[in-house]
């Protein structure tokens, strides 16, 4: 198992939280979809979106509601060639590279060489991909775009990639919801980096201390930015079903389609 001892970590701080605060805020029971049995469904704060958890694999409500959305809308995908950008330690991302019988999973390492094994994954750089065009049936992201410094171009890798009929099922917090996308940083001609709101604002990265940047705060006209980058068309799924454990802020699923082959 992948980052055995990061998962063990999130465990020992789910436990200190539910002591913390003299046991779960809300409990219910449901069935979860990331590790696929009937569970307990735990709230162990008041920020649903990283404390809502599965008590069985740990997964929070934006992993289920990923793993829920590629069970309805692609339901072939064991048989399918998926690809995982910066997948995590548990819960979905485990699902899928153990049910899958050709799961890729990739990681970016930017002083190692593109295409090859790193420290256990496949190094990739979104903006440009290694993978053949027309070689992807599924691909998947959890909260990655939001700190892609080029996600034009990011966007068009996937569309290359992907099969006739493929699909880009992802999450991204879409903080500015009906308000216009923020940029937050980006780079100058001479690669530094320029930060565009102060202070800057990090995110965990599960290969990284240092945590990875966000580059941009995404609103609803995403999808018009995914179609003018690579033409194709991108659903925005909202899901609040407490029985599966899909309840929080920010944990729209977003799938970007290619179209099937003609005739």
């Amino acid at each position: 198992m992948r980052n055995a001892g990061l998962l063990a970590a999130k465990m020992r701080r789910a436990k200190w939280r539910l002591q913390a605060h003299g046991g779960p805020q809300f409990i219910n029971q449901g069935y979860c979809y990331s590790c696929n049995r009937l569970v307990n469904f735990v709230a162990t704060g008041a920020w649903w979106r990283d404390d809502y958890l599965c008590d069985h694999c740990h997964s929070i409500p934006r992993e289920r509601a990923v793993m829920y959305c590629i069970e309805k809308f692609f339901p072939e995908w064991r048989e399918k060639v998926i690809h995982e950008t910066s997948p995590g330690s548990r819960a979905t991302s485990l699902r899928l590279e153990a049910e899958s019988q050709n799961y890729i999973a990739t990681q970016y390492f930017p002083d190692a060489v593109f295409g090859e094994i790193h420290q256990g994954y496949r190094n990739e750089d979104l903006k440009s991909l290694t993978f053949d065009d027309a070689s992807i049936d599924l691909h998947v992201s959890q909260d990655v775009f939001e700190h892609v410094f080029d996600p034009a171009q990011a966007f068009r890798e996937i569309a290359r990639t992907l099969k006739p009929g493929g699909m880009h099922i992802f999450t991204t917090p879409l903080v500015n919801k009906n308000k216009p996308t923020q940029w937050c940083a980006q780079l100058r001609p001479d690669g530094s980096i320029e930060h565009l709101i102060d202070p800057p604002e990090y995110h965990g990265n599960p290969v990284s201390s240092e945590g990875s940047l966000v580059t941009v705060h995404w609103g609803y006209d995403i999808t018009k930015f995914i179609l003018d980058a690579c033409g194709l068309f991108t659903d925005v799924i909202y899901i609040d079903a407490l029985e599966y454990g899909i309840r929080a802020e920010y944990i729209e699923v977003l799938i970007t389609r290619k179209p099937p082959p003609s005739g």
